[in-house]
């Protein structure tokens, strides 16, 4: 849609946290309406929400600001940014530049320091529908009469070095993840496929992971060593511990979190192994703040109290006897569904956190009634594993972003961190790239399926 075609507007004003400002506009006219969500003193978030209040549908958006000078745009969410000195540019990603008249859609962003955004523009054309103001907007928040009583969903990193150079050693901090200096944090990745069924190696790759830690942001990669198949951990365990030691060893060079997945379904069954498995990288890898462990990806149907816990307290134990304090992530029953029941006995020990799965095609609001439960309780989450798909990974390929949002901003809201499934080439939505994606990174071209929606995720 031609930018002359499309008239907005970005209302500057009301900027306390949860006000909203909108400029009157023709009724033909689409608008945009900002708001600041969260207020913390020396920063906010803040989100700019798009309507097209045209009688015909707009294919993409682009929203342009300036902050000015000691405020900066941290982070962004379900828009494309781009950075010029202190000019900002947000596009649209692929499942949101499609509006129907009448249609909204939101992008959302961090700001360190107070400025508010100055010369807007969307497609081209002023904010206002007409000349620049002359009159420059208020470059500051007007003081909040009583202090924020609650953090932001996730406090602001430092902008420079790696993450683990910004956040170091990571632990529980009541029902969130907190890092050296005691800022909560909520990190964001990807998970391997399963190890003995990747199609080529692209998690084991330096470059590759190098490549997204720049690119889109990735914090944390959760290497997903598969246990119980033909090929995996039981039937080939020197294989399988070198694709595993080869993440880790990488995670450390690129300065990025790396989670230890004992990718099983029944893994009580073979406790021994996966206690002599976590004791022994506990000791060689449990004095870096890199690393996650989880025992245990997702349990089926069993008992919580008679199954998952005892086997929990063996490895845990395992762990604890070379590493006192990195985070230990267990998993829990229904195929890590059912925090809830874990919530009602949990297990004793510092720094634990509980797995939720999810996939927005088949779990909703339901399930986050159970995660909200299992906060309420007292536990710390981490959604190891989740997609924009139906729980089978999307073998029919389709894709349920709408719900897929709830989740996110679900999972913003409570600081919880999460790793979206998988790296992988194939047909199904949850496999992030597409054929000819090559193994060292670069894949700006190759992505697929609910691709788009995760990195817009983590940037």
């Amino acid at each position: 849609m031609r930018a002359l075609r499309l008239v907005t507007t970005l209302a500057v004003a009301g900027l306390l946290a949860g006000a909203v400002a909108t400029v009157a506009t023709p009724a033909s006219a689409a608008t945009a309406v900002f708001s600041v969500t969260n207020n913390w003193g020396n920063g906010y978030q803040g989100q700019v929400t798009v309507t097209n209040n045209t009688s015909a549908q707009i294919n993409s958006w682009r929203v342009e600001f300036d902050l000015p000078a000691g405020s900066s745009v941290n982070q962004s969410w379900n828009a494309q940014q781009t950075t010029s000195g202190s000019h900002y540019t947000f596009t649209n990603v692929s499942w949101n530049g499609a509006l129907a008249a009448g249609a909204s859609t939101s992008f959302g962003f961090l700001v360190n320091g107070t400025g508010t955004p100055l010369n807007c523009t969307v497609n081209g054309a002023s904010c206002t529908g007409g000349t620049p103001p002359t009159t420059a907007p208020p470059t500051t928040l007007p003081p909040t009469t009583t202090p924020p009583t609650t953090p932001p969903p996730t406090t602001p990193p430092p902008s420079t070095g790696t993450p683990v150079e910004r956040h170091g050693q990571l632990r529980v901090c009541g029902t969130t993840m907190c890092d050296r200096s005691g800022a909560r944090v909520q990190l964001r990745g990807i998970s391997s496929m399963w190890l003995n069924w990747e199609t080529a190696p692209y998690a084991e790759n330096l470059s590759a992971l190098r490549w997204m830690r720049d690119n889109w942001n990735l914090q944390v990669i959760r290497a997903a060593m598969g246990v119980e198949p033909a090929g995996a951990y039981l039937s080939d365990p020197a294989r399988a511990r070198a694709q595993v030691e080869t993440i880790i060893n990488n995670a450390v060079t690129a300065g990025v979190y790396v989670i230890v997945d004992w990718h099983a379904h029944e893994a009580q069954n073979n406790q021994s192994q996966a206690v002599a498995f976590f004791g022994d990288l506990a000791r060689r890898y449990g004095h870096l703040p890199n690393v996650i462990w989880e025992p245990y990806n997702e349990p089926l149907q069993v008992s919580w109290t008679s199954v998952i816990k005892p086997y929990h307290q063996a490895v845990v134990s395992a762990i604890r006897a070379a590493d006192p304090d990195n985070i230990v992530v267990l998993g829990t029953p229904t195929w890590s569904q059912d925090v809830d029941v874990a919530a009602a006995s949990p297990v004793s020990g510092t720094n634990l956190m509980y797995t939720l799965h999810f996939y927005s095609c088949t779990h909703g609001a339901s399930l986050r009634a159970k995660g909200d439960a299992a906060i309420r309780a007292g536990l710390a989450l981490f959604v190891t594993e989740w997609g924009a798909s139906n729980a089978d990974g999307g073998l029919d390929g389709r894709s349920c972003l709408p719900e897929a949002q709830s989740w996110i901003d679900w999972m913003r809201a409570n600081g919880i961190s999460w790793t979206a499934w998988k790296l992988d080439v194939g047909t199904d939505t949850t496999n992030l790239l597409s054929p000819g994606a090559p193994v060292t990174g670069g894949w700006s071209n190759y992505l697929h399926g609910h691709a788009p929606f995760v990195v817009a995720n983590m940037r």
